[in-house]
């Protein structure tokens, strides 16, 4: 029964929900998902590193390759959102899967044995795959969001975001065991014979089937995005569509301005924001050479999805560690423990002890989880609503920015070691300089930390000495 009072609507009695929509009948939430798990089942993500240098690529390019990839993000992340707002989502989804159906492409078809043409190719690459993603950053959520309101309930959202990133992590689990396991020339030509096939399998021939499965899973993100449905963008009819895409990307570079203003303006947004990202560049790219790390450890390919898989099991424990970790101790405490973690994870890789050097890349990934929840707990603690998504937006782009930029250090160091190593060993093959070079350069990872670890606590001290803010749990 329902009752007028004060111009207010009361219900009494129990209420009807039998005719409530699940929110997965709806047509825009399902191709969410789908478009989710799609994107992000890259199957040559546990091979990354060695897929490039069994392609003919160096070291230093592949690092050169990272920094191009990140800086696309970084350029095109800003501009990407209001582009969404202007041209709609749907239209900047369509984009993505386009981008990354030629992004694949060029790597499933490139030929083999010309150094120069092989960096171009994967130059583009790269850019376009940075491109995919600042197109897709937020797009996607956004249209799925919207048809939620418009046909179910709006607080059902937790419920589509659950079942979402529990889909996607048994598909990317699945995704870095088949991709390891078809790149292993070994365990395919086994398979081969057990079934009949009269073929024989190289390395140059199966370094391409993870990439061949990748393609499978971009035709069908760009499927998904075309099926999506989207009411045209709301732009006056005396208004040129560009001229308000062009200022809609101007303010939002200007909103993005403005928190790095408020972010240097407040000490302790400025430390954990410095805090994240000195953990951030270094780790990330260690994890990223991860699969070379592995082959040097005599680690068969097959293993690397496992092992991946294995690493990604620890974000069902350690954010729950890390809740206990903000409840109970301080900023200062719980950043100590991080460095701590970071610096006995850099000095054990500097070993290559085989199995047993997997722990030391167990804790490295341990701390980055640690890393992005403290970051969003503290961020969101301090961040007034109105600029919250903004901030964020900020911290990302800067991440990515030392992202680029220690790539660009990295491949600096290669450079530098690569004639010295081999004028040292000149009876040592071009596979074996590599592998030596590589080895070497792990070594400067633990210096460069410390380096960065002692700017922070210095400019640290500087800023938060009139405030207490970094000794207070919660």
């Amino acid at each position: 029964m329902i009752e007028k009072k004060d111009n207010l609507l009361i219900v009494k009695g129990p209420v009807d929900t039998s005719n409530k929509k699940s929110p997965f009948v709806i047509r825009n939430v399902r191709l969410f998902i789908a478009f989710r798990v799609f994107f992000n089942a890259r199957f040559y993500y546990p091979v990354f590193t060695i897929l490039y240098l069994d392609f003919g690529l160096t070291l230093e390019q592949f690092a050169l390759l990272n920094a191009a990839w990140a800086a696309s993000i970084v350029l095109l992340e800003v501009p990407s959102g209001a582009l969404a707002d202007t041209i709609g989502r749907r239209n900047l989804l369509v984009l993505t899967g386009i981008l990354m159906v030629i992004e694949i492409a060029l790597l499933c078809f490139v030929p083999m044995g010309n150094p120069d043409l092989l960096f171009g190719i994967f130059l583009v690459n790269r850019v376009l795959s940075g491109a995919a993603e600042a197109a897709a950053s937020g797009a996607d959520e956004a249209i799925a969001y919207d048809a939620l309101k418009q046909e179910g309930e709006a607080r059902d959202w937790p419920r589509v975001l659950e079942k979402q990133m529990r889909i996607q992590s048994i598909a990317y689990v699945g995704a870095m065991s088949l991709g390891a396991a078809v790149y292993d020339p070994a365990l395919m030509q086994r398979l081969a014979n057990t079934l009949g096939l009269n073929i024989h399998l190289t390395q140059d021939i199966t370094l391409r089937f993870p990439l061949y499965l990748t393609f499978i899973m971009a035709i069908m993100t760009l499927l998904t995005t075309l099926k999506l449905e989207e009411e045209k963008p709301a732009v006056k009819p005396e208004c040129d569509p560009s001229e308000h895409s062009g200022q809609s990307i101007v303010q939002a570079f200007k909103l993005t301005l403005q928190a790095g203003g408020w972010i240097l303006k407040t000490p302790f947004a400025l430390v954990i924001i410095l805090a994240g990202l000195m953990f951030d560049n270094c780790i990330r790219m260690v994890v990223t050479l991860c699969s070379q790390y592995y082959r040097l450890i005599n680690l068969p390919e097959a293993s690397f999805g496992l092992i991946g898989s294995g690493l990604a099991m620890l974000g069902m424990i350690i954010p729950w560690l890390a809740y206990k970790m903000v409840t109970r101790h301080s900023p200062a405490y719980n950043l100590a423990v991080m460095a701590i973690v970071s610096l006995i994870g850099l000095i054990g890789i500097t070993f290559f002890l085989p199995i047993i050097g997997l722990l030391p890349v167990a804790l490295l990934s341990v701390v980055m989880y640690m890393g992005r929840f403290f970051q969003s707990h503290y961020l969101n603690r301090i961040t007034a609503s109105h600029q919250r998504a903004t901030v964020l937006s900020f911290k990302g782009l800067s991440f990515n920015l030392a992202y680029g930029l220690i790539g660009v250090l990295y491949s600096i160091l290669l450079v530098f070691l690569r004639p010295q190593l081999a004028a040292a060993y000149p009876d040592l093959s071009h596979v074996g300089i590599e592998n030596l070079v590589f080895i070497k350069s792990i070594g400067w990872f633990p210096w460069y930390f410390l380096l960065t670890l002692a700017a922070l606590l210095a400019v640290a001290r500087w800023q938060l000495q009139n405030t207490d803010s970094y000794k207070t749990p919660g």
